[in-house]
């Protein structure tokens, strides 16, 4: 009986068969790992030139003075709409207009505040409107986004808020033209 188990045994030890099934379940999950991790990088950078692009047009619509009264909620609307890929924007949106002093040059300190989609409470943000004639003005806008597989590649290693979100950040400075 042992002779014929050690049989058995030497004949399953120098068999090739299977030894491509075992190769394409080790290779695969590396291969869907790379393509998920790709796709998220490119999304990611996709919403973030967006953001950036509709920040910077929106920010020059104001500053040739297309706007007759910006608002916060005015500001939100335009650059969520020129921003398409960003999802439900107006309400993960936030956005801060600080003037710059020219007799300091005190930038805005610390990171700026996001919305905080778990506790539903927007952040205290300022905004100095409507600029004068030649003043400098910062602006700092937070998009909050959810990863699209935030368990593999770069949405793992996204910082994200407790829902999983994280924050596209967008910082744009300019002078109001004289009228």
């Amino acid at each position: 009986m042992t002779r014929l188990f050690r049989n058995k045994l030497r004949h399953f030890g120098l068999s090739e068969s299977g030894t491509a099934a075992v190769e394409f379940a080790m290779a695969v999950p590396l291969l869907i790992a790379i393509f998920m991790a790709s796709f998220e990088s490119g999304f990611l950078m996709i919403r973030s030139l967006m953001l950036e692009q509709s920040v910077d047009m929106t920010m020059r619509e104001l500053r040739l003075g297309h706007y007759p009264l910006p608002t916060a909620a005015l500001l939100k609307e335009e650059i969520c709409k020129r921003s398409v890929v960003l999802k439900d924007c107006e309400a993960n949106i936030s956005i801060e207009m600080t003037r710059i002093s020219t007799a300091n040059w005190a930038l805005p300190s610390g990171r700026i505040a996001c919305v905080d989609r778990e506790e539903d409470i927007l952040p205290v943000t300022t905004m100095h409107m409507p600029p004068q004639q030649n003043d400098i003005m910062v602006v700092r806008v937070c998009v909050v986004q959810d990863a699209m597989f935030p368990t593999t590649g770069i949405g793992l290693g996204l910082p994200k808020d407790a829902q999983g979100g994280y924050g596209l950040v967008s910082v744009s400075a300019f002078v109001t033209e004289p009228s």
